[in-house]
């Protein structure tokens, strides 16, 4: 039995229960995601294959993932806590090959119940959750003994001087710009600090060809709890 109704994820309308509020930059966000989409869908594809049973995707956006769960996927729980890209991700809901519940949250306290998925989805969304260790943590609790992560992010890049204008971004511009997205963060090094045990990851650059942008440097792959089989 899924721990949140279905109505819940129906639920149109303000709420306070809000945990992020960037209306401006959910409008900016909502047309950028789906003009770069010929550059992620794969990548989404590789992120998501092969899962199976009950999923959790924490800071689902406006939905693009959704288009690429198998059918292996027996319900998706889709969290996202601003209003505008909750919207647009219920609609793409609507659209899923599998049963989606779009209801609102935040990566750092999961309305769920704890052991309660086979695997977690963490898509693009590290960057901007206040509090990563907390949100990690919050993975760990709602997974199932056994349970996987999988997880595409953007981060730190390898060379000194990128990653050194990576940092300054992060203290001044960036995150107010941007949602609170933040370039510099370590995504290996935070999975490992939260105790979860690093599966196969590969690093990826978006764009492939072309200058490199603070949010190119990305990393793909799988984490589990330890002492998985």
């Amino acid at each position: 039995m899924s721990p949140l109704p279905r109505p819940r994820s129906q639920a149109a309308g303000p709420t306070s229960r809000d945990a992020v509020h960037h209306p401006v930059f959910a409008r900016f966000y909502a047309r950028q995601s789906v003009a770069a989409e010929p550059l992620l869908a794969g990548h989404r594809k590789e992120l998501l294959a092969g899962l199976s049973g009950r999923v959790i995707e924490v800071g689902a956006g406006n939905g693009l993932n959704f288009a690429h769960y198998p059918g292996t996927v027996s319900e998706v729980v889709a969290i996202e806590p601003e209003r505008l890209l909750r919207k647009l991700a219920r609609s793409a809901a609507l659209r899923a090959e599998v049963p989606v519940d779009v209801v609102p949250g935040a990566a750092e306290a999961l309305p769920v119940k704890s052991e309660a998925f086979d695997a977690a989805v963490a898509s693009l969304v590290l960057c901007s959750v206040r509090d990563v260790p907390r949100a990690l943590g919050e993975l760990r609790r709602v997974l199932r003994p056994g349970g996987e992560l999988r997880f595409f992010e953007h981060g730190r890049a390898p060379g000194t001087l990128m990653a050194a204008t990576q940092r300054v971004l992060d203290r001044t511009v960036w995150p107010p710009l941007f949602g609170g997205c933040h370039v510099a963060r370590d995504t290996l090094g935070a999975l490992r600090e939260a105790g979860f045990e690093l599966g196969a990851y590969r690093r990826v650059l978006v764009p492939a060809k072309g200058p490199r942008l603070p949010t190119s440097y990305c990393v793909i792959g799988t984490a589990r709890l330890p002492g998985a089989p």
